[in-house]
């Protein structure tokens, strides 16, 4: 695998958070673990992890691009039901407003086999990749971005002695801000944060020096 030993990255158990609906209809995996794309907006991944927090559990549902690694939008909330991810769904494709055909690519959560999140990657004519039961290392780039906020920021606070509106301050600060814009990317040109990353490809794409 180029770019990165993913496999070796994540460290999550097969029997992930979200739970598959056994009767919903999956879409066939498209990415076959090819992580990677050449160009911004073309392929997402997505998926929910779980913080403790004092005041109950706090679910995380980002929207990743593949193409330099960037955290497109954030959703978060108190419980990990298909809006959660409807949500970041939406707010990635109404804040970069990508063409027809991009790919989005999930476990096969019942949020996400749900009739209502398959309706609004229709409203985006997104097309739905999905990886198969039991095999968390198809999503390993979702996985790996997961390893990568834990080891650098959860882990290093006592979450469970603080409130969800906390930690969802942190855990936005630390992304969006931090990972996106600051963070060397050991597997980007340059070492670009994933953000100037995508700034350069686009620039280069569209032949400004």
């Amino acid at each position: 695998m180029k770019k990165g030993n993913l496999l070796h990255e994540s460290r999550r158990s097969p029997d992930g958070l979200t739970k598959a609906d056994k009767k919903a209809q999956r879409p066939e995996n498209l990415v076959k673990r090819n992580f990677y794309a050449s160009e911004p907006d073309t392929l997402y991944f997505t998926d929910i992890t779980e913080v403790p927090c004092a005041d109950g559990k706090l679910y995380i549902c980002p929207m990743f691009d593949a193409c330099g690694g960037e955290i497109v939008s954030l959703a978060m909330d108190s419980n990990m039901k298909k809006e959660l991810c409807i949500r970041a769904l939406t707010e990635a494709f109404e804040m970069r407003q990508p063409g027809a055909g991009v790919i989005v690519h999930s476990d096969a959560g019942s949020q996400f086999t749900s009739i209502a999140y398959k309706q609004t990657l229709g409203k985006f004519k997104a097309i739905q990749s999905m990886s198969d039961v039991g095999k968390c290392y198809d999503n390993a780039r979702m996985e790996s971005f997961f390893a990568t906020l834990k080891k650098e920021l959860l882990y290093r606070i006592d979450t469970t002695k603080m409130m969800r509106e906390q930690v969802k301050t942190l855990v936005w600060q630390y992304t969006m801000v931090y990972y996106n814009r600051k963070r060397i990317s050991t597997v980007n040109e340059d070492g670009l944060p994933p953000t100037l990353y995508r700034l350069k490809v686009t620039k280069k794409k569209n032949g400004v020096a």
